[in-house]
C-alpha cells in the first residue's frame, strides 16, 4: 500500500483514540460533581464507568488503550512474522523476529490487565476488522511481494504503523491512569521510535 493510504487510516485510528479520551476525561471532570436538584428531588443518575470509581486504579483510557494496542499489535505481529521467513535482507529478519517477540509479550500484558479489570478482550481477527479490512489488502500485498520488494513494502508499512502506535501511546501517557500502562505506554514510545529509525536506514539502503 502507498504510504499516504497507510497514513490516512493510521490517522483515523489514532484520532479515534485520542477523541474517545477526551471525552472520557470530560466525563471524569464531572463525575464527582453534586447532581441533587436546588428542589430537593432524587439525584440524577451519574454514569458508571470506570472515571466514576473512585477506588479504581484505572480509568476508561487505560482500557481504551489496552484494546486498541492490542488490536494494533496483533497487525504488526502478522506482518512481522510474515517478513521473519519472507525477506530478503537478515537485517529485516532479525528485526522482524524481535518485534514479533516484544508485541506478543505486550499483549500478554495488555490482555492480563483487561481481564483484571473485568474489560473485554478484543477478538483474535480484530485487526481487521477495525481497519474497515483495508489493512487485510495491505497485508495481501505484503505477501504478495517477493525478494527486496518485500523488504520495502514491509518497512514501508511497518513505518506508518509504528507511527500509529506512537500517537496512540501519548493518548494514554497524556490521558491514562494507570501507573503501569502509562509506563508501558511510555516504553513502546521509545521503543518504536528507535525501530523506525532502524526501519528508516534499513530502506534507505535497498536498491
Amino acid at each position: 500500500m502507498t504510504r499516504k493510504r497507510t497514513a490516512v487510516r493510521g490517522i483515523a485510528l489514532a484520532t479515534t483514540l485520542a477523541a474517545g479520551v477526551l471525552v472520557l476525561t470530560a466525563c471524569g471532570d464531572t463525575a464527582g460533581q453534586d447532581t441533587t436538584m436546588m428542589s430537593g428531588s432524587a439525584p440524577t443518575a451519574t454514569v458508571t464507568t470506570a472515571t466514576a470509581r473512585p477506588e479504581a486504579d484505572f480509568n476508561e483510557a487505560d482500557v481504551m488503550f489496552a484494546q486498541m494496542m492490542t488490536t494494533h499489535h496483533q497487525e504488526a505481529i502478522e506482518m512481522a512474522d510474515a517478513a521473519r521467513t519472507r525477506a530478503s535482507s537478515k537485517e529485516v529478519k532479525k528485526l522482524a523476529a524481535k518485534m514479533s517477540a516484544t508485541r506478543q509479550a505486550e499483549v500478554q500484558t495488555m490482555r492480563g490487565w483487561l481481564s483484571a479489570w473485568g474489560e473485554p478482550l478484543p477478538a483474535a481477527d480484530a485487526a481487521h476488522a477495525s481497519a474497515g479490512g483495508s489493512s487485510d489488502g495491505d497485508v495481501k500485498k505484503l505477501l504478495a511481494a517477493k525478494g527486496p520488494a518485500f523488504d520495502k513494502e514491509f518497512l514501508t508499512l511497518m513505518i506508518a504503523h509504528h507511527k500509529e502506535a506512537m500517537t496512540m501511546a501519548r493518548a494514554e501517557l497524556d490521558h491514562g491512569k494507570n501507573p503501569q500502562a502509562k509506563e508501558l505506554a511510555e516504553k513502546m514510545e521509545k521503543t518504536q521510535e528507535a525501530e523506525m529509525e532502524q526501519m528508516e536506514k534499513l530502506l534507505y539502503k535497498l536498491p
